[in-house]
């Protein structure tokens, strides 16, 4: 099947023609399904660890161990990610990682002790990080086709993906289905899903006279858009782990509304993202970052100073509205790097962005052990502070 080879750069500003306007709505239909598609994957994951860790008899110390095999194989393929991207193309890329991280989500309903489920989940994270580079990829070119701001919405697929695979997790469960025939049923869907869509993909330049040659060292605006990612992503991390711990030891929520912080922060991140995209055509991206810097320092802060039931919520809404479109952002103007491929900028980017992911929500607990819950929160509510003064200094988001 041929891919979509439609001209990304230099193209003429006058009103695309219908049959063009249509293929390019196809293609942001297309990537957006693989968002979706990659988001449901690991949403179904998630919705079977309880019962993983119960049919394996593990213990929350050897479960909290072999978890952390899947960020070692997001980071240990980071660089390898971006090679891959920019010698072959994303459009080449994503189809052949989406179908590996498919077949290795049905070797984890295998697993019959934690070394199989450790090993499988190495697997996991590898084939997950190719799979986030490559998509993202396909984002940035695709926004590149619009002229415009849209990367928010695909990771707003991702986060309805999130909410659709914890549904279909809980009504799997309900139904009394094995994991092995859930993980059957997602990957037969998925692998549709790729079929259907591959030759949507934009066609990615590789091998460019412009572009250096591939090689992995720092770039200071690259390093800086991870700085920004890293404040992001800890935050996001700490509310995924941690925010159903705070409604249940400091704000004392009753036992069947300790997710009600988590719901809310949920819920406004996947609004705020398929919002973004309009925020940043509108007050330009620099002010969407700013305003997003200081929705999180504000929400995380009012958390602390005011612990209770209602305004706790509030807070947990604003910190969303806040993570909403930070990582998109960064993903967009890393993509568009002047002398290094998309696929190397975003393994850079992502790089960094992914040690606050995988470093926010342990840092919370030893702070947490040392001090208390309520000053980890305040604490990192400084990341917002350190985001706007970033975001603020990089000229870089003045014409983006």
């Amino acid at each position: 099947m041929q891919t979509n080879q439609l001209t990304i750069m230099n193209a003429p500003a006058s009103a695309p023609s219908v049959p063009e306007l249509l293929n390019k709505q196809r293609i942001r239909l297309a990537v957006s399904l693989f968002y979706f598609g990659q988001g449901l994957a690991f949403a179904s994951w998630a919705s079977r660890i309880p019962i993983i860790k119960a049919s394996l008899q593990l213990t929350e110390a050897q479960l909290g161990t072999v978890l952390l095999m899947l960020p070692v194989g997001q980071l240990m393929t980071m660089p390898i990610s971006g090679r891959l991207v920019s010698k072959y193309g994303s459009h080449s890329v994503l189809p052949v990682g989406a179908c590996f991280y498919l077949v290795v989500l049905c070797l984890l309903s295998f697993a019959e002790n934690a070394w199989h489920l450790g090993g499988a989940l190495l697997l996991f994270g590898i084939a997950g990080n190719i799979c986030n580079i490559s998509v993202n990829t396909q984002g940035v070119l695709a926004e590149n086709l619009y002229r415009k701001s849209i990367m928010s919405s695909f990771h707003g697929a991702w986060s309805i993906a999130g909410f659709s695979g914890a549904l279909i997790g809980l009504a799997t469960l309900n139904l009394q289905l094995s994991t092995s025939t859930h993980f059957y049923m997602i990957t037969g869907l998925l692998l549709f899903n790729v079929f259907l869509n591959k030759k949507f993909l934009v066609e990615d330049t590789v091998g460019t006279s412009e572009k250096k040659s591939f090689s992995f060292k720092p770039d200071k605006l690259l390093v800086s858009l991870g700085v920004i990612g890293f404040c992001s992503m800890a935050t996001e991390g700490a509310m995924f782990d941690w925010s159903g711990v705070y409604f249940h030891d400091i704000v004392k929520a009753p036992e069947n509304l300790t997710t009600l912080g988590y719901a809310a922060f949920m819920v406004m991140m996947a609004t705020g993202r398929f919002i973004g995209d309009a925020v940043i055509s509108r007050i330009g991206r620099q002010r969407t970052l700013q305003i997003s810097g200081i929705f999180m320092f504000l929400g995380m802060m009012s958390a602390v100073v005011f612990p209770n039931l209602i305004w706790c919520t509030l807070a947990f809404m604003l910190v969303g509205l806040g993570v909403a479109c930070n990582v998109p952002s960064v993903y967009s103007v890393a993509g568009t790097h002047k002398t290094i491929s998309s696929g190397v900028a975003l393994a850079m980017v992502s790089s960094v962005s992914y040690l606050g992911f995988l470093m926010g929500p342990p840092l919370i607990g030893y702070i947490a052990q040392l001090l208390s819950l309520r000053y980890s929160f305040g604490l990192f509510a400084c990341f917002g502070l350190l985001m706007f003064v970033l975001t603020s200094r990089l000229a870089v988001f003045r014409t983006k």
